[in-house]
């Protein structure tokens, strides 16, 4: 019997039978025949419909191991889904019994689905000619790194760090829901608003109402000391957004909500907010500034503080020479002095940069002899009257107390601080409770002061008196004792900078101590940066949360000490766009400021 089917009825005599008849052509018949044969087409839907992106595939292996490097996760992503995916999304890939394991995509890559040399001139100039690609021809491979394993369901779920290896072929699907991006993040649900997660400048969407994810530092004591006291770091280069991300975050510090307790009190405190501002833009968080409408809707239903802050003050500092004038805020503006009584705990504070330790010495004892002599109200021009003095510089020699030689670099490294102290204005020292005040914020611009010296020495003076008061056992002023501070340092690089002499060694030394004891005295340090390679290491090792926008700088990424799968980004991300570091807050994420500022931002 033949396998031929029809084939073997055929009979030779019918093909007589079908010659045309007469008048007719063989053409018409054979186009009549076709017509009646031709097959019909139908549109043919596979049964069921795709799940999630792609699947596993073990092709190369399939491992989860201890040492990341030999970790072997790979998906095979399917046509129609190759043209959504990015490095950096977050995906799903279930366990038979429910758990989930969540991970990042960290490479993507075409490989050939056959044998074969597309790189020839026949295969360019067909694909050259063609209208377009044909993907089918190639496999599109995604390389997934784990970052948790998700179990339980809705306020239940929790995360673990990744234990065990999905089965092949499992169904690999976008991270859609709210609740499980932010429980394999490690983002807090409730805390200080920065941004919204993205991937590649792209918010992530969801399912959820608002569909963004809201990325906030934990700020209670339930998990932990609030992060704002275990201190920030914000680098950004010129342009990056730094200072409008800035006001955005830090305006968030004083809502009216956001109050921390008072150690041995029964009592919650509004923080107080000292910003030393070199560019005067931060008196402008008084005003709100141009916000539309719907911006304010929106910042209200997701809990954004927004708006200006009307207790705001711009204390100016007097300084011989210079003239403050702002016409681009409405805040409160006071002028004051630093009193050259502040210099009796920090002699370091007219010492410059130039003196070594035995001439420290000797200043510290000059210091100490003069406020003997003249009291807590010695004045600098007082002062250099008594370094002025022969019969005292020969005493001091003749009794081996002090060489002549060092007093003489001592006088003259003292001179030149007589624009700074005791100017014809209220004394700082006599305002503290104007200027440290709960729920307030106080503003130091030092814009209008043209010598960098004296520019110096009133930030270091103000800083050293609310951080001395902080770590002290015995206060001199309780309101800055009692009250929670955040200590905000725009350029911080140009007063926190590591150098090998006494100024330098005394500033680095107080803030690190003050940073060690932020947590217990309720301090923040906020600090801002254009040049984090500069900030000195000792303090830069007490930052617990770092904002990372824009930097072109090698020296200045490498600084910021963020993951190399983040590093590679910041070069290339547009204005407001960030990497968080903060590993007692979430694993490390990309995240998309606010476009437009809470508060007025700009001169125009």
């Amino acid at each position: 019997m033949s396998d031929l089917g029809d084939f073997t009825e055929f009979d030779a005599d019918d093909s007589e039978s079908s010659t045309p008849a007469d008048g007719a052509t063989g053409d018409e018949d054979g186009a009549a025949a076709d017509e009646d044969e031709a097959f019909e087409e139908m549109d043919i839907e596979p049964s069921g419909r795709d799940r999630g992106i792609g699947v596993l595939s073990a092709s190369e292996g399939l491992a989860i191991c201890e040492d990341e490097r030999e970790t072997c996760l790979r998906a095979y992503v399917t046509v129609g889904n190759r043209s959504d995916v990015r490095i950096g999304k977050y995906l799903l890939v279930p366990y038979p019994d429910g758990e989930r394991l969540f991970c990042r995509i960290s490479a993507l890559e075409y490989a050939q689905e056959f044998r074969a040399d597309d790189a020839t001139e026949i295969h360019a100039r067909r694909a050259m000619r063609s209208g377009g690609i044909d993907e089918q021809d190639f496999k599109f491979m995604a390389t997934l790194e784990p970052v948790a394993v998700l179990y339980g369901t809705g306020d239940d779920m929790k995360r673990r760090m990744t234990d065990r290896v999905p089965k092949p072929e499992t169904v690999v699907r976008q991270a859609t829901d709210k609740s499980e991006i932010k429980t394999g993040l490690k983002i807090p649900e409730d805390g200080v608003f920065l941004g919204h997660l993205s991937v590649g400048g792209e918010k992530v969407q969801t399912a959820a109402e608002p569909p963004t994810i809201d990325y906030r530092l934990k700020d209670d004591y339930e998990a932990g000391d609030p992060l704002v006291f275990r201190h920030t770091l914000v680098a950004g280069g010129t342009g990056s957004g730094k200072t409008h991300g800035s006001k955005n975050i830090l305006r968030q510090y004083l809502a009216e909500d956001r109050t921390y307790p008072i150690e041995g009190e029964d009592r919650d405190v509004s923080p107080c907010l000292v910003m030393f501002d070199p560019q005067d833009e931060y008196a402008q968080m008084h005003d709100d500034g141009d916000l539309p409408e719907e911006f304010q809707r929106r910042c209200e239903r997701e809990g954004i503080a927004c708006g200006g802050h009307e207790d705001t003050t711009a204390f100016v500092p007097k300084v011989s020479g210079s003239s403050y004038a702002a016409s681009h805020h409405r805040a409160e503006q006071v002028e004051f002095t630093i009193p050259f009584s502040m210099v009796y705990s920090n002699p370091w504070l007219i010492a410059g940069s130039q003196l070594n330790d035995n001439q420290y010495s000797a200043l510290h004892y000059l210091l100490d002899r003069f406020e003997k002599e003249y009291g807590e109200d010695g004045t600098y021009d007082q002062f250099t009257t008594f370094l002025d003095d022969p019969a005292l510089k020969e005493e001091l020699d003749e009794s081996g107390r002090v060489h002549e030689a060092t007093f003489d670099a001592v006088k003259r490294r003292a001179y030149g601080f007589g624009g700074v102290f005791d100017q014809d204005a209220r004394p700082i020292t006599d305002m503290v409770k104007q200027f440290v005040r709960s729920g307030g914020i106080s503003v130091v611009p030092t814009y209008h002061i043209n010598d960098s010296r004296s520019k110096t020495t009133v930030v270091l003076a103000l800083a050293s008196m609310l951080v001395d008061e902080k770590l002290s056992n015995s206060p001199r002023y309780d309101r800055i004792k009692e009250t929670p501070l955040i200590l905000g340092m725009d350029e911080a690089h140009n007063f926190l900078t590591d150098a090998d002499n006494v100024q330098a060694r005394k500033v680095i030394g107080k803030f690190t101590e003050a940073a060690k004891q932020g947590r217990k005295e309720r301090l923040g340090l906020f600090l801002i940066t254009q040049d984090p390679q500069d900030i000195a290491d000792p303090v830069f090792k007490q930052i617990n949360s770092t904002v990372v926008l824009n930097l072109g700088d090698e020296d200045a990424i490498s600084a910021v000490n963020i993951p190399a799968n983040l590093e590679s980004k910041v070069p290339y991300m547009e204005k407001g766009q960030m990497v968080v570091y903060s590993p007692d807050n979430s694993e490390p994420v990309e995240i998309q400021g606010l476009a437009t500022c809470v508060t007025k931002h700009g001169r125009e």
